[in-house]
Formats: C-alpha cells, structure tokens, sequence
C-alpha cells in the first residue's frame, strides 16, 4: 500500500472513532431536543394547580406569541382532583402540581411521562378582607370561635400545608368551610363570606386591594414545590416539551419571581 493511501485510510479511521466517541462521550445527543417555534402547532392543554392561574395565564399568553402556531387551554383546580381527571383518562399535555405529594401520586399512576421538574415555591399566607375587621394579628387567632376562617381541605396541597402549620404551631383550627381549591379559599375572603382564610402568598399579591396579609412566622417552616411534567400519552408531546421548557426557562423564571413565587 503507498504511503498516501496508508495516511487517507488512518485519517479515515480517526474520524470514524472521533464520531462515536462523540456520540457516546455528548449526554446531550441522547436527550430529545427543545422543539423550535416553528416545530409546535395546535392545542397544547395544561392541567394546572389553581394558584398558578393568573401567572400560567399570563405564560400562556406569552408562549402562544413566541409559537404563533400553538394555542394553550388551561384547566385549573386543586392538585388533588387533576390528578383525579388524569389517572380517569382526561387527556392533557402538561400537568403542574402545587405539590410534590400529587406530582407523585400522577407518577405513581403511570400518567406522568419523564422525570418532574421543579419550577416555584410557595409559603403559606392569612388573607384577611381591608382593614381586618376581626383584628387578626397571627395563625393561633384563627383557632378563635369568633373568627370565621376558611381552608382548604386536607387533600389539596394548600390544605396539606396549612394542616402541617398547625401541627408544629400548636393550633387547631375549627374553619367554617374546607375548599377544594386555594381560589375557593380567597373567594370567601374577598366576597366577606370569611374573616380570614389560609391561602399563599402569591394568591394575596394577586388579588392586589381586594385582601390584606397577615404575616406569620409559622409560614416559613412550611414550603410548598411545584413540579411540572409532560403527561404519558400526551396528544401533542411537542408542544409538551415546550410549553415546559418555556416555564422552566428565562421567560418563565421572570414571570414566577414577579407574580411572588421562589425559586428551586
């Protein structure tokens, strides 16, 4: 063999295992890339925790610009019954809980397509109608026979917290009402059905004047997770994968830290 066919074939050879070293050695060529725009049409429905609503309207909002070919449909409830809907086969592309407890539940069913990513937190908050006419002043006031408070019931994730809240502060609460969703809870307040009730704090600044807060130290030691995941079977998987990356993204991060979400 003469020396120029000798070199061609070695550099041949190096290039062929520099191709599969690449291959092997690169995480990023065995994931599914992000979907351009131009890659994600129709209807993308997500099943979202009530407490996301004004903040996942707004994403929706922007997503659909930044995908002039998809269109988003929110469904909003309490964690616990879309969780419910999903595992009786509601179709749904995206579900974010507003605890990891439901998240799991949705995994355990076989609902759930991947691994969950966390995108917020949420701490627990009083809301009280202007001016606190019942002199509200901490959690154990709510205990008090003369405050009519409202809460969400146990198996919402608001409900799941504020029960976490009384067990290590001592208190038992006696509410006039259990909701099934954290904007039930905010509703009574605002319409003056309620003296005070128990929702977070990104559900006090968004209903702006409507409600006044009444901070508590107890809050703190209790911080809820969202996690967000494509759903199995998801009718349109890429606008899925790119609905999630948009909330888990930049544009996403900014619109969360604005409406009083944490971070993960």
């Amino acid at each position: 063999m003469g020396l120029r066919a000798s070199v061609a074939l070695a550099v041949a050879a190096g290039l062929l295992l520099s191709g599969c070293s690449s291959t092997i050695d690169d995480p990023a060529s065995t994931t599914t890339p992000t979907p351009s725009a131009g890659d994600v049409h129709g209807t993308v429905t997500v099943f979202a925790a009530a407490s996301l609503t004004a903040t996942f309207t707004r994403l929706g909002k922007e997503f659909e610009a930044a995908h002039p070919g998809a269109t988003v449909s929110f469904s909003f409830a309490g964690s616990s019954d879309l969780v419910s809907q999903l595992t009786a086969g509601a179709p749904a592309d995206v579900f974010a809980s507003a605890d990891q407890k439901n998240m799991t539940k949705a995994v355990d069913a076989g609902v759930i397509e991947g691994t969950p990513a966390d995108f917020a937190t949420n701490v627990l908050a009083i809301a009280v109608p202007p001016g606190n006419p019942a002199h509200v002043k901490s959690f154990a006031d709510l205990a008090s026979p003369s405050v009519k408070t409202v809460i969400c019931a146990p198996q919402v994730p608001c409900g799941t917290a504020t029960a976490a809240v009384e067990r290590s502060a001592g208190v038992t609460l006696t509410p006039v009402s259990q909701e099934s969703s954290v904007t039930d809870v905010l509703g009574k307040v605002i319409s003056g059905e309620a003296d005070a009730g128990v929702v977070y704090a990104t559900d006090v600044k968004g209903a702006g004047g409507k409600v006044a807060s009444v901070p508590f130290p107890e809050a703190a030691k209790t911080v809820n997770v969202y996690p967000l995941a494509t759903v199995a079977h998801a009718p349109n998987p890429a606008g899925a994968a790119a609905f999630v990356a948009f909330v888990t993204g930049p544009s996403g991060r900014s619109a969360l830290r604005a409406a009083g979400f944490g971070l993960p």
